[in-house]
């Protein structure tokens, strides 16, 4: 029943993937959102377009929801689940890391924070749950853009504000940096938000690879990030894995 059981939840986060945005989504867009192959995407596409599940757009090949789900709601997972699920692996994060962990998930154009854990230290820390980041300029809203958890033209159009002179505002180049974080799987922001900040993020996935939210890891740039700026591979690798395991407690079968 694995093979069956599994098409059946990748087709349920097509069309949930379909259902959260104002817009049509292409081929590649879909796939990449749910971290599959093409052909695996185009087949349960075409199977959910037979059955009337989806519609294609004939001018642009692009896919939206079909007549039969013109009422199908926006995905959701209950905060306080994810929340639960992470709590342990965020605290072993910030603990192997040396620095702060905070838990988003998308809410109104936003990156609501659902769970921070302090850099432990003896610095004075500020709890950030209930805050709210800009996506294009916080590593955690570049990774709920990138697949799909949030939509770049609604960030687009509310406007890409400059909070340093590091901060993307530039549409075309917010684009080929959401193209960068879906090839490389996690997303980072160098002193975009906040100068002398920075921070990087992964995906969280549940149920059929869909992206519920993001785990990422903040702190002082010259603590995340080497000389040129790239964060070290050993703070990504550590915060991946946090990020793989948060996935299987959700029932992400991919990882």
């Amino acid at each position: 029943m694995a093979g069956p059981l599994q098409s059946i939840e990748r087709a349920a986060a097509i069309l949930r993937l379909l259902a959260g945005g104002s817009r049509r989504l292409g081929l590649g867009e879909v796939a990449a959102s749910l971290g599959l192959a093409k052909g695996t995407a185009h087949g349960i596409l075409r199977t959910l377009q037979h059955v009337d599940f989806v519609e294609q757009d004939p001018s642009t090949g692009k896919y939206q929801l079909g007549a039969a789900l013109l009422h199908l709601g926006s995905s959701y997972l209950d905060v306080n689940d994810l929340r639960s699920r992470s709590i342990n692996w965020a605290d072993a994060l910030a603990a192997r890391s040396g620095e702060t962990v905070r838990l988003g998930t998308p809410l109104e154009g936003q990156v609501l924070i659902v769970h921070h854990v302090f850099r432990p230290d003896d610095s004075l820390q500020t709890l950030d749950v209930g805050a709210l980041l800009p996506l294009h300029a916080s590593a955690l809203g570049k990774v709920l853009l990138a697949f799909g958890a949030s939509h770049v033209e609604a960030a687009v159009a509310a406007g890409l504000e400059a909070y340093t002179r590091h901060t993307v505002t530039d549409p075309e180049e917010l684009v080929r940096a959401l193209a960068e974080v879906r090839e490389q799987g996690w997303g980072a922001e160098v002193q975009e938000m906040s100068m002398g900040e920075s921070g990087v993020a992964a995906p969280i996935r549940g149920h059929g690879g869909l992206v519920v939210g993001a785990i990422g890891v903040a702190g002082p740039v010259e603590r995340i990030c080497d000389s040129k700026g790239r964060p070290h591979p050993a703070m990504v690798t550590l915060l991946r894995e946090a990020a793989r395991a948060i996935s299987r407690d959700l029932g992400a079968a991919r990882w």
